[in-house]
């Protein structure tokens, strides 16, 4: 979406205004989502709907669920079967599924419970229904199941490693991760085992994903990193980490947050009492009971005046003050503020 939309709340109600506060969707939806892939969902007669950009509703049909839009297409369900529609509303690929997932470069998996395989814009299968479980291709090899195993396909179809994981999930670059024995680790487009299996697998958290070269692992309840050739470039010491933003990632040493480079060194000393990740050259911070906005320097960029924040995204930042709703420029000057 060119001209990025925030979400903002008035009387209990959600719409949306631009970059420069002026409202373009009035608050009228007890339920709204953020804009992604250029569209927002809101609550419409007990169901999530899409709402674009101009604040029209898709309401060609009436979907139990609908997903979200991935290379102009979501993944719609109707009672129990599933489908796609287009950015305009219309059913592009037949309600017919037991199982979908999105498309990635050009092809989706879907079919039914425990036959699988990949279709594309048409909903024709270019991959037969011949797998137990499949993933989306975020790479050119995606992980599938068979025999109760994972191995891994090309956008042939064709199997190039063989299964024998207990889990996988699809190449991020040269590099996968898999799974054996409740932990994790990585291989290799050749199937060679880079670092074995060993990593926790902590609940809802990133195991193994990859941000600028970089994943964060867990070890004795300790944080780390590796690169994308499954090498430990800063051992698991930290209490808590998070992913790199701006050169710089965020770490827990004994209760307090500070900053590491990509070398493991540290950039910005732990001194807060919370804290989040680099975005837009900023990251929020926590003294006391207030929150405001560091640069990479770990100056401050905007003073901790505020109850709660969220990362600065197009230009601004979603903040909140004795519960009412605002949003700041990157010199913390108020945009808009909940009436």
């Amino acid at each position: 979406m060119k001209n990025p939309l925030f979400k903002i709340r008035e009387k209990g109600k959600y719409g949306f205004i631009n970059a420069t506060g002026e409202v373009m969707i009035e608050p009228q939806y007890y339920e709204a989502e953020d804009f992604y892939n250029d569209f927002s969902r809101v609550r419409f007669n007990n169901r999530l709907v899409p709402l674009d950009h101009l604040g029209r509703l898709l309401m060609k049909h009436s979907f139990n669920h609908v997903g979200y839009f991935e290379e102009g297409l979501a993944k719609t369900q109707l009672v129990n079967l599933w489908g796609y529609i287009d950015q305009r509303g219309s059913i592009i690929v037949d309600i017919q599924f037991e199982e979908v997932g999105d498309f990635r470069k050009g092809i989706a998996p879907a079919g039914n419970i425990g036959e699988m395989g990949y279709i594309d814009k048409q909903g024709q299968f270019t991959i037969a229904p011949t797998f137990q479980k499949t993933t989306e291709f975020t790479g050119d090899l995606a992980a599938v199941m068979q025999d109760d195993l994972y191995g891994f396909i090309n956008q042939k179809g064709e199997m190039v490693i063989p299964p024998r994981f207990e889990g996988a999930t699809s190449f991020q670059g040269d590099v996968a991760t898999i799974t054996q024995r409740g932990k994790w680790g990585v291989i290799n487009r050749d199937g060679q085992v880079l670092l074995e299996p060993q990593f926790e697998i902590i609940e809802n958290f990133s195991e193994g994903e990859f941000f600028k070269g970089l994943a964060l692992i867990s070890q004795g309840e300790k944080y780390g990193y590796i690169d994308n050739q499954g090498n430990v470039i800063i051992e698991p010491i930290y209490d808590f980490a998070g992913d790199f933003g701006e050169g710089l990632a965020l770490v827990e040493i004994n209760n307090l947050f500070g900053y590491i480079d990509r070398q493991g060194k540290l950039a910005i000393l732990p001194q807060f009492e919370d804290a989040g990740v680099f975005s837009e050259g900023l990251a929020q911070v926590k003294v006391g009971e207030k929150w405001g906005f560091i640069n990479t320097d770990g100056d401050f960029a905007i003073p901790a005046l505020f109850e709660e924040v969220q990362p600065f995204k197009d230009g601004l930042a979603w903040m909140s003050s004795g519960n009412q709703w605002g949003y700041i420029d990157r010199f913390g000057e108020s945009i808009w503020k909940e009436g």
